[in-house]
């Protein structure tokens, strides 16, 4: 189903993001636990609950992000409670009504959103209420933890309330953000209450930042390999291309390309397979990576090279769709994008008046990326004040990855106290 819409509608309705949460309807919650419980079963899915004894509503939930799957986990995990959940903005499309009186909130991803926060604090304090954040802001790439916001400790400090953690296990393996057939493997998740209130008051922003981020950590292709499950599917490397974009063989960028579950170097030939259990193994000459993350943070330190010596820049005409609210895309039309050590400039064409859209490196620690988006291909996405743009690019091919790798890098280096706080 395509979510565009024209351009004749008005951009200029924006989604009213001062709305206050609702807390979820009674009514809503038997038909919410109804609607996850099928997947649940035919996933044996398995919480294993810590540290919980006498805790109670609220509290903050902070979930790992891997597959759609994990909101049915996640209802399973609280149960019998409901939460306030935070949602991105196009989880609203065609959907406002329903998502608002479940008690969702809306926010942009990967900004600085004082009023999400406003409405966290209503949550916690007026309605009593759980308040569940994906705090990797999209689903994992890599199978493995993603970039955390640095806010995440003072955000704890604010609500002043016991800080869990639902990481999530076999939700990436089942189904690949690159691939999301489903690959109908157990899963299973651990729920740990990792700071009870007394702590969150005692600790500082940065011990419960450490603390947090020590609790996010997983590998879904080490757990694939540790629990001995098989990926049967002939087809299961459709897509990784787009994550394995550069030859570790010859070194040649974006000539990656899958065949069954097969990837093969369109420069030099280099051939690996993607075994049944998650490992790659090159069908001739050595093979550098076994572990996909390994060769995934490999690109990574490619990129911070680039950036080092003064290299890195991507440039390419995009197609560029805006997202002012949940009633769907309007297409801008077509624009130039540049990604560079200043950060991003994009220059189009809003109600026929030239329009130039920046982001500076210090205003993103990372960025949102689709695969095969909306029927319209890979895109990469960036949110300012109160409009989201979604840009896919025309010529260059499996490229969202390395600009997603390149804005966080970018990042660490301009602001050197990133990983300590």
């Amino acid at each position: 189903m395509s979510l565009n819409n024209t351009k004749d509608r008005d951009i200029s309705v924006k989604f009213d993001m001062a709305r206050p949460p609702k807390k979820q309807a009674w009514y809503l919650k038997p038909l919410a636990w109804a609607l996850c419980l099928p997947e649940l079963i035919a996933r044996k899915s398995k919480v294993v609950k810590r540290n919980v004894e006498g805790l109670k509503p609220p509290y903050l939930l902070l979930c790992t992000h891997a597959a759609f799957l994990d909101f049915k986990v996640a209802t399973k995990a609280i149960f019998p409670h409901g939460a306030t959940y935070v949602v991105a903005i196009d989880g609203f499309i065609g959907r406002e009504g329903i998502m608002r009186n479940v008690g969702c909130i809306a926010t942009r991803k990967f900004v600085n959103d004082v009023q999400l926060v406003k409405n966290l604090v209503y949550s916690v304090r007026r309605l009593k209420q759980t308040v569940a954040i994906y705090p990797e802001a999209r689903y994992s790439i890599s199978g493995t933890t993603a970039l955390l916001p640095p806010s995440l400790g003072k955000l704890a400090k604010l609500l002043a309330v016991p800080v869990v953690v639902l990481n999530t296990h076999g939700h990436y393996m089942n189904s690949s953000v690159w691939n999301l057939k489903s690959k109908k493997l157990p899963v299973e998740a651990e729920f740990t209450q990792i700071l009870t209130k007394e702590q969150v008051d005692k600790l500082d922003y940065k011990e419960i930042n450490t603390r947090i981020r020590e609790a996010f950590s997983y590998d879904d292709f080490k757990w694939l390999k540790e629990k001995g499950y098989l990926i049967k599917d002939k087809n299961r490397a459709r897509g990784l291309e787009k994550v394995l974009y550069k030859c570790p063989a010859c070194g040649v960028e974006h000539e990656m390309r899958s065949d069954g579950f097969k990837l093969v170097c369109g420069a030099c030939g280099k051939t690996y397979e993607f075994c049944e259990n998650g490992a790659i193994s090159a069908l001739n000459g050595k093979t550098e990576f076994v572990h996909v993350p390994d060769w995934y943070e490999w690109e990574r330190q490619c990129v911070k090279a680039e950036i080092l010596n003064g290299t890195y820049k991507i440039e390419d005409d995009v197609d560029v769709d805006s997202l002012p609210n949940s009633k769907g895309f309007i297409n801008m039309g077509k624009g130039h994008f540049v990604h560079d050590q200043n950060g991003l400039k994009v220059t189009f064409s809003e109600n026929e008046t030239p329009k130039t859209f920046t982001k500076a490196v210090e205003e993103n620690y990372s960025c949102h990326i689709e695969f095969d988006y909306n029927d319209k291909g890979d895109a990469v996405s960036f949110s300012k004040g109160d409009d989201t743009y979604y840009f896919y690019f025309e010529n260059l091919k499996n490229v969202i990855v390395k600009i997603h790798f390149a804005v966080e890098e970018l990042f660490k280096l301009k602001v050197e106290d990133y990983t300590k706080n």
